[in-house]
């Protein structure tokens, strides 16, 4: 509770010094809207339904190909932790395109699919894949041989002691990896959205690229917030709980 409060304080501060920096014309209106007319517009497009409509169709697509970049990764990253051969060519390829920025998908994925859903889903799932696969087998990597030894000698062995031994004590990096792989969804999506035109559904990024196109600030603000509150809100709900839960179950949770 004291956690909310010192948060909920600290943005009231940040919203009143934002106020304060609109009413001294430091810069131009058009440049820094005031706090009112960026609630007056979240209001808007919230009573027309532009706001939750488009809040849908982001995270619809945000939670398709990061399901499926998790899916994809998570096996990948276990074989390329159990196999040199896998190491040496998937797990290299996969830490050189982690470094690649998330915007450079967006144009090989308009060549590929044009502009379509499925353009979208595959920038989405390359935001994910990388890091999912990085994280499995770094987790992997760092269990205690000891581990596999006292399984082996209880009479596990192959598969058995991959999924019940292996997977569960690295399941610290492997929430990490997805932890990061959200947030990297999250810009690939966004990336895309801005470049890609989808009559089927206008996400969050359209309406950010609409509100740079027209000059509408208060909007380009007003999504941006929307956009750091979804991504609070899900490390909140969705990884915070996990990393408490793996912090108790391993004894490392901070007294």
């Amino acid at each position: 509770m004291k956690r909310v409060t010192r948060a909920v304080l600290f943005f009231a501060a940040l919203i009143g010094v934002w106020q304060l920096v609109y009413m001294a014309k430091i810069w131009s209106p058009v440049l820094v809207p005031s706090p009112l007319s960026v609630a007056r517009y979240l209001e808007s497009a919230t009573l027309d339904g532009t706001l939750l409509g488009a809040t849908f169709v982001t995270l619809r697509r945000l939670c398709l190909g990061y399901v499926s970049g998790v899916l994809a990764g998570l096996p990948l990253g276990l074989l390329t932790a159990r196999f040199k051969l896998m190491a040496d060519t998937l797990g290299l390829i996969a830490l050189g395109l982690q470094t690649l920025p998330s915007v450079c998908w967006v144009p090989l994925s308009l060549l590929w699919f044009g502009q379509t859903e499925t353009a979208m889903f595959f920038v989405v799932v390359m935001g994910t894949l990388w890091s999912m696969i990085i994280a499995t087998e770094n987790g992997v990597r760092n269990v205690p041989p000891i581990f596999a030894r006292a399984a082996r000698t209880m009479g596990s062995s192959g598969l058995h002691t991959w999924t019940h031994v292996m997977l569960p004590a690295s399941l610290p990096f492997v929430v990490s990896g997805m932890k990061q792989g959200w947030a990297f969804a999250w810009r690939s999506l966004m990336a895309a959205e801005i470049y890609v035109t989808i009559l089927s559904g206008f996400g969050l990024g359209h309406l950010l690229h609409y509100g740079r196109e027209l000059n509408a600030m208060e909007q380009v603000i007003g999504i941006m917030l929307v956009i750091i509150v979804i991504g609070l809100l899900a490390d909140k709900i969705l990884f915070s709980p996990w990393e408490r839960f793996l912090h108790r179950r391993w004894g490392t949770e901070k007294a």
